[in-house]
Parts: C-alpha cells; structure tokens; sequence
C-alpha cells in the first residue's frame, strides 16, 4: 500500500534520503547534481528552507518505505502552477506511485485557483515523459535549458475550474 505524506520543515530528514537518492539514481532528470547537496551543502537548514517554499512537498510511501517524492509550486505565469522533482525509487516504479504524486499536485494546484500544471523534463528521459502523457501532459512546445547546458522541454496540463 502506498501512502502520500505532505512535508513540512519538520520532515527534512525525509526529504534529504529522498533527494540524495533522486540524484544518485537519475542525474540525468535534475537540473541540481548530486554533490550539489552534499559536504557543504548538506545542511539542516538548507534543507528546512527548500520544504519551506510555498507550494506542496509530498512523500509517497510504499509498505513503509519511503520510495517517491513531488512538489508543487506556483508558476511564473499568472494561474500556472509547477510539478517539479518528482521522482520514484526503481523498485516502486510500475505500482501507481508517480501517478499518485501526480494526482495529488494537480489537487493542490487546482484548489489555489491555478488553470494550468506545468513541469520541465531533460530530453531523452522518455519514461517521465509517458508517465506524464499518461496523466494528461501535453508538449508545450516550448524549449528550454537546465542550468548545466543540456536541453529540456515543456509540458503542460489544464486544470478543471474550481466549483463556483
């Protein structure tokens, strides 16, 4: 059974081992690297204050092992809002998990108002891609880079309109 935990500052313990195995496991999906978040930068603040960004963090857990992480925060855009590091441990992968963060960004971004749920992925990661098209995504047909160089596009998903 998977479970979805919302994160506070309070949780960074959690979210550190979920970050530090994103990075380890898919570089390649991440505009941040690996050692980015360690030595020096492995502090308890740091990582209180990225949990402290407006939005929702949230933790999937599967049979009591923590296995998957998203977060979401508002866009740049008027009505947008972001899934960003999103990411499932290997041994989760196939069991919903990725779509149940999913859901559960696009719940949050629906009920702050937000039309549109938009995210990024590097070129080439094509299993995030089906994963997204699956849950609704479209190309936006924007381009974009990461902050190393490599190349990423856009994809993009309108929301219901909240009950009036």
């Amino acid at each position: 059974m998977t479970e979805l935990r919302t994160l506070t500052p309070h949780d960074w313990r959690l979210w550190r081992g979920l970050r530090l195995a994103a990075l380890a496991d898919a570089p390649h999906a991440f505009g941040s690297r690996l050692a980015d978040w360690q030595g020096t930068g492995d502090r308890e603040e740091r990582w209180r204050d990225r949990l402290a960004l407006p939005g929702t963090h949230l933790a999937a857990v599967r049979d009591g092992v923590p296995c998957g992480m998203a977060s979401g925060v508002r866009g740049e855009q008027p009505g947008t809002t972001e899934l960003i590091s999103m990411w499932v441990a290997r041994d989760a992968r196939g069991h919903g998990v990725g779509d149940l963060l999913i859901r559960a960004v696009e719940t949050w971004a629906a009920g702050t108002g937000a039309a549109v749920l938009t995210l990024a992925v590097a070129d080439g990661n094509e299993p995030a891609a089906a994963l997204y098209r699956r849950n609704g995504f479209e190309d936006s047909g924007e381009r974009g880079l990461m902050p190393d160089g490599r190349p990423e596009r856009f994809m993009a998903k309108r929301l219901p309109a909240a009950p009036v």
